[in-house]
C-alpha cells in the first residue's frame, strides 16, 4: 500500500515483496514502512499521512521497550553506510541467516547488507510461535536453535553469518554444549553477532570455550543499526561521552523522527567540529565509558532508582545477577517499599540449578552496595518479550503491579480473618501460572 507521501507499507510475510521494495528505496525510490504480524493499523496510517523527511528510504518503528515506539527515518546512505562498515568490520561480503524480525533494524539490516552484496539471505524456518511468527522462533519466544541450524545447512556461501539476539545466542549455546554437531554447526559461521543488550560475560566464556566467532554489536534503529563491534567503532563512526551519556556520530545516523520534530532536535545535536565544521550528535540516552578507546555501555541513564538515598543502576543489578548459575534471564525493575523509597525486584524465568536467592543478594551486595541488593525475586515460566527479543519492561511493570496487588488481598483476608478460600484463589492462580514471589525475608 503506497500512501500519499510516497511510503510503501509492506507485510514483512511478503519477503519478495519487501526485499524488491527494499532495493528500490536503496537505488532512491520509494521509501518503505515494513510492517511485521500484529501491526497497530491506524499507527502505520498515521505515518503514511504524516510529512517525511527529505531523503527518506526506509521507517522503522522501534521496539518501544520501555513505552511508545518511536518511527525511525532512515537515509539510504546511511543504511549502505553502515552495512558497507559491518562487512569491512567482518572481513567481506557473505550470506546471512535471517532470524530477526525484519520489522526492526536488526533484521531488515540483514536484507539490506544481503542486497548490496548481491546474495541472496536464508531465512530460518519459522518456529512455533504461530501465525506471523518471523525466523526460528520469534525471540518473544519459541526460538528452536535446532531449526536456526538446521537452515544454516542450507547456506552455500563461502562466508556465512547470523545476527541475534542473547536470548536467542544463550540457547544455541545450550544447544552446541549438548550436541557435537551442532557446535560444529555453529563454528562454521564466520561470525555471529549479537545485540540488542549487553551480552554477558558468562555467555562470552561459553562461546570462547565452544570455538564461536561471537561479535558484540552496539547500536540502535537511529544509528541503522550496529555501529560498534566489541566495543570499537566500526566504519566512519565516532563516539563521545558527555556527562556520562554515550553520544554517536557518523554516516549512520538517522534522518530524525517522523512527525516529532522536539524529540528529534532533542535526540540529535550539531555542534562544531576540531575544523568548525558541524558534526552532528546522536544523544543515546546510555550511560557509558571509554577506556583505552574501548567503549562499555553500563546500561541506561533512566534506569535508575534512588534506594535509601543512593542512585541504583538497575542495568548494573542485572549485569552482576546474569553472571550467577541459572539467572541469565534476570530483568531488574523498580519497586516501591516503605522504608527505602525504592528497591530493586528481579524476574527471572524458571530454571532448575539456579543459585539461591541469598547467594544473588550477596553478590550484589559484594559488588554494588547494599542500596542495590534485591528485595524481591519472582520466577515465571517466560518473561515477556518485544519483537527484538527486549524484555517488555512495561509488560512486565503492570504484570508484578497486579501480583503484589493480589498479595495485598490476600494478607488483608489472612489479618481479616478472610478464611482458607479467600486465601487460596490467589496462591492456586500463581501456581498455575508458574509463579513465585519470594520475599528477602523468607530467604533468611
Amino acid at each position: 500500500m503506497t500512501a500519499p507521501n510516497g511510503l510503501r507499507a509492506i507485510p514483512t510475510d511478503d519477503r519478495a515483496w519487501l526485499m524488491a521494495a527494499l532495493a528500490d528505496a536503496l537505488s532512491g525510490g520509494a521509501p518503505v514502512l515494513p510492517l511485521g504480524p500484529g501491526v497497530d493499523a491506524a499507527a502505520a496510517a498515521g505515518l503514511q499521512r504524516a510529512p517525511l523527511p527529505e531523503g527518506t528510504a526506509v521507517v522503522i518503528r522501534t521496539s518501544g521497550s520501555t513505552g511508545m515506539p518511536k518511527a525511525v527515518a532512515l537515509s539510504a546512505a546511511a543504511l549502505r553506510a553502515s552495512a558497507e562498515a559491518t562487512h569491512e568490520a567482518l572481513g567481506g561480503p557473505g550470506q546471512w541467516l535471517v532470524a530477526l524480525p525484519t520489522q526492526l533494524i536488526s533484521g531488515l539490516q540483514m536484507l539490506v547488507r544481503s542486497e548490496l552484496a548481491g546474495v541472496a539471505p536464508v531465512f530460518a524456518a519459522a518456529g512455533s510461535d504461530g501465525p506471523g511468527a518471523e525466523g526460528a522462533g520469534s525471540p518473544r519466544g519459541g526460538f528452536d536453535p535446532a531449526r536456526l541450524l538446521a537452515a544454516a545447512e542450507t547456506m552455500e556461501h563461502e562466508r556465512r553469518y547470523v545476527s541475534l539476539v542473547p536470548v536467542q545466542f544463550s540457547r544455541l549455546l545450550d544447544l552446541a554444549e549438548r550436541e557435537a554437531a551442532a557446535a560444529e554447526a555453529l563454528r562454521r559461521f564466520d561470525a555471529v553477532l549479537v545485540g540488542g543488550q549487553g551480552v554477558s560475560l558468562a555467555l562470552r566464556r561459553r562461546a570462547h570455550e565452544l570455538g564461536v566467532a561471537l561479535r558484540r554489536s552496539y547500536g540502535m534503529s537511529e544509528t541503522a543499526g550496529g555501529c560498534v563491534y566489541d566495543g570499537v567503532e566500526i566504519g566512519e563512526t565516532r563516539v563521545r561521552i558527555r556527562a556520562g551519556e554515550v553520544q554517536l556520530a557518523g554516516p549512520t545516523l538517522a534522518l530524525g523522527y517522523v512527525g516529532d520534530a522536539a524529540l528529534t532536535a532533542q535526540r540529535f545535536v550539531e555542534e562544531p567540529g576540531r575544523e568548525g565544521e558541524p558534526v552532528r550528535w546522536y544523544r543515546t540516552g546510555d550511560a557509558g565509558e571509554l577506556l583505552g578507546g574501548m567503549l562499555t555501555v553500563t546500561g541506561r541513564l533512566d534506569r535508575v532508582l534512588i534506594s535509601g538515598g543512593v542512585n541504583v543502576s538497575l542495568d548494573e543489578v542485572e549485569r552482576v545477577v546474569r553472571e550467577l548459575p541459572g539467572w541469565h534471564s534476570a530483568v531488574a525493575l523498580a519497586a516501591p517499599h516503605p522504608e527505602w523509597g525504592e528497591r530493586v525486584s528481579l524476574v527471572v524465568e524458571t530454571e532448575a540449578g539456579a543459585a539461591p536467592f541469598g547467594a544473588v543478594r550477596d553478590a550484589v551486595r559484594d559488588r554494588l552496595g547494599a542500596a542495590a541488593v534485591p528485595e524481591w525475586a519472582t520466577e515465571t515460566e517466560r518473561i515477556p518479550r518485544l519483537d527484538g527479543g527486549k524484555p517488555d519492561l512495561v509488560a512486565l511493570g503492570e504484570w508484578l503491579r497486579r501480583l503484589r496487588a493480589s498479595f495485598a488481598e490476600l494478607r488483608s483476608a489472612e489479618a481479616g480473618g478472610g478464611g482458607a478460600e479467600a486465601a487460596g484463589r490467589p496462591q492456586s492462580r500463581e501456581r498455575q501460572q508458574g509463579q513465585d514471589e519470594r520475599t528477602a525475608e523468607e530467604q533468611r
